[in-house]
């Protein structure tokens, strides 16, 4: 009975916020707070930054957004997976302990394929908390093929009122 109440309060937030031009971590949270089935545990975009920091054990990024998101940019050293065709059979390379965070662009689609990945015995899954949205507002970087880049694909209009920093593209 929460998640309605949860998604009707962050409807509302979102359309005062469009209607002001801005947005609030309080107001971004509530909505992933909405979103979030809590089944994959979550790790901030601090943490993420200080475990890839180290010279071992790093974890393995898995981005579950689109080939045109992807393309635009995503966190270094991420390996596309997808979401709609996204295969556990394309990580037979992954050992099943290997530490790994899936992220998109809130955390949604991921969590969907972090489920798919413990299903299928991957014992260290976690989610970015915001996906890359949070990471990219919290001032972490993002590359393209080219290196770096400030460039973000926002999704759509109505999902790119989350994304505060860097330049948003849309398809």
């Amino acid at each position: 009975m929460k998640k309605p109440i949860y998604l009707a309060t962050a409807t509302i937030w979102l359309l005062v916020l469009q209607a002001c031009g801005q947005t609030t971590d309080a107001a971004y949270a509530l909505m992933l707070k909405g979103i979030y089935n809590n089944t994959v545990p979550l790790l901030q975009p601090k943490q993420l930054f200080q475990e890839l920091q180290k010279p071992e054990n790093k974890p393995l990024l898995l981005d579950t957004r689109s080939p045109a998101e992807y393309k635009v940019s995503h966190i270094a050293g991420a390996r596309f997976v997808g979401f709609g065709d996204f295969n556990v059979a394309d990580l037979k390379d992954v050992p099943k302990n290997t530490p790994l965070v899936v992220y998109c662009s809130v955390g949604a689609r991921s969590e969907m394929v972090g489920e798919q990945l413990q299903q299928a015995g991957y014992k260290n899954v976690r989610n970015l908390y915001g996906g890359i949205f949070e990471w990219v507002n919290q001032g972490y970087p993002v590359c393209n093929k080219k290196g770096k880049t400030d460039k973000v694909h926002a999704y759509s209009k109505t999902w790119g009122i989350w994304l505060q920093e860097g330049e948003k593209v849309y398809d």
